[in-house]
């Protein structure tokens, strides 16, 4: 049974989680003891060690990258929500985090990738929902029919995206909204990332 961690356990633990999922390998001593700032890798053997016992992870001594978390499908990590991006008309997205939400592990954060929270329904029928959390990558190139936000006019939009000829079509998937027509070289204009993954809550999400 798990044990609660130290808030320098969980960061660890956090770190490693992000690594694996992230990277698909653990890291090694020495990558922790400099993500870190430790300059002993005994303090992080130690760290480990305190974790290993909880029962979060299992350590093979044998392996430079010998670490496993264990129940990871029951791991909570806190992330920021970086702002909110309308399924609708432009909303203004924030410079700072909004909000923090416990996202499970089973949902894939790639590289460089954050968290922001969708208002309006315009894509309804793409599944994503006002009060939906989306995971943006911004290391993509977008290709057609592929969800994105952008940034028009100095406000956030997520749409499904189109390039045309001579113009960029950004398509609901709500018959109730009409597409967003801008010419390509719009200099106001720009994709932020593309749309990987949506997480929702299913005690804020009613059925119906």
């Amino acid at each position: 049974m798990t044990q609660e961690l130290t808030e320098i356990q969980r960061k660890i633990l956090e770190f490693l989680i992000d690594e694996i999922k992230g990277n698909g390998i653990p890291p090694t001593l020495a990558e922790i003891a400099v993500h870190f700032g430790y300059k002993n890798r005994a303090t992080v053997q130690q760290h480990l060690g305190a974790i290993e016992r909880k029962g979060y992870i299992k350590k093979n001594p044998k392996l430079s990258r010998g670490i496993k978390l264990t129940l990871e499908e029951k791991f909570f990590v806190p992330r920021p929500v970086l702002g909110e991006v309308a399924a609708g008309n432009p909303l203004t997205i924030y410079p700072d985090a909004i909000d923090t939400i416990e996202l499970p592990t089973i949902a894939k954060m790639p590289k460089d990738s954050f968290l922001l929270r969708v208002k309006g329904d315009s894509l309804k029928d793409a599944h994503i929902f006002s009060g939906d959390i989306i995971i943006v990558n911004p290391n993509l190139e977008p290709k057609n029919g592929q969800i994105v936000v952008a940034i028009l006019d100095d406000a956030a939009v997520v749409k499904r995206f189109y390039k045309k000829k001579n113009q960029i079509e950004l398509v609901s998937e709500n018959p109730e909204f009409e597409p967003i027509v801008i010419e390509r070289n719009y200099s106001s204009f720009n994709i932020v990332g593309i749309v990987v993954g949506v997480y929702r809550s299913m005690e804020r999400k009613k059925a119906g």
